[in-house]
């Protein structure tokens, strides 16, 4: 009985692990294979343009509240934390079970309850892209710059390692801030995660990034990606 109910955890586990990492926009990306199809040229930003994303490299940490909207329709919520380079934490609110926590190497969406997780290399998820040192515009990885009054979005993509998806950065052009991403998969599909209530520079314990992965190697484990 009780291998049964191990069993049956892990299929459950698989699938709600599935339907986050697409909510947070990493299983969309992880593992993804290149596609044919070439990535269109960066439109020529302006200077303003990479002020903003010189800005958004400058905050070295960060925190607040986000809402994520899933390609379905599907709304979850609560707290994020990011450490430049590479970490970043989302706490999702009850009665979800589960984390999403980058240490700067590997992207583990975790459940809480069951103790197991997913773990992705984070080089092959879109949160590097976003968790990078610098934002350099003019590198072949930006794919499109568009300024508007109220917003500057800049779309992001790595062919050769992400495929045909790529991740779109939305910041306000009077104060810098960024608004939302929306990482968009190989089929097309949106995902946007929408923060506020946010801190720049905010004092965050280098100790909620890290990923427990002796304890996660014990007892239902983890499956590495």
């Amino acid at each position: 009985m009780r291998l049964t109910r191990l069993k049956s955890a892990s299929r459950r586990f698989a699938k709600w692990a599935g339907a986050v990492a697409v909510a947070a926009g990493i299983g969309a990306f992880a593992g993804a294979c290149p596609q044919l199809a070439a990535v269109s040229s960066a439109h020529a930003a302006s200077e303003a343009a990479q002020k903003i994303a010189d800005h958004f490299s400058s905050v070295r940490s960060m925190s607040g509240e986000f809402i994520q909207f899933g390609p379905k329709g599907e709304q979850t919520g609560g707290k994020f934390y990011i450490q430049r380079p590479g970490k970043i934490l989302f706490n999702y609110e009850k009665p979800a079970t589960f984390k999403v926590v980058s240490d700067g190497k590997s992207v583990a969406i975790t459940n809480t309850k069951l103790k197991t997780a997913d773990i992705y290399p984070l080089s092959k998820t879109p949160l590097k892209l976003l968790l990078d040192d610098r934002i350099d515009l003019s590198d072949q990885k930006v794919q499109k710059v568009t300024e508007d009054a109220d917003l500057t979005t800049i779309v992001l993509a790595d062919q050769s390692v992400f495929g045909n998806s790529r991740i779109t950065m939305m910041f306000d052009p009077k104060n810098y801030e960024l608004r939302q991403w929306t990482v968009t998969d190989a089929q097309g599909k949106d995902t946007t995660v929408m923060i506020f209530n946010v801190t720049e520079g905010a004092k965050v314990d280098a100790n909620v990034f890290k990923i427990d992965y002796q304890n996660l190697n014990k007892g239902n484990g983890a499956n590495q990606r």
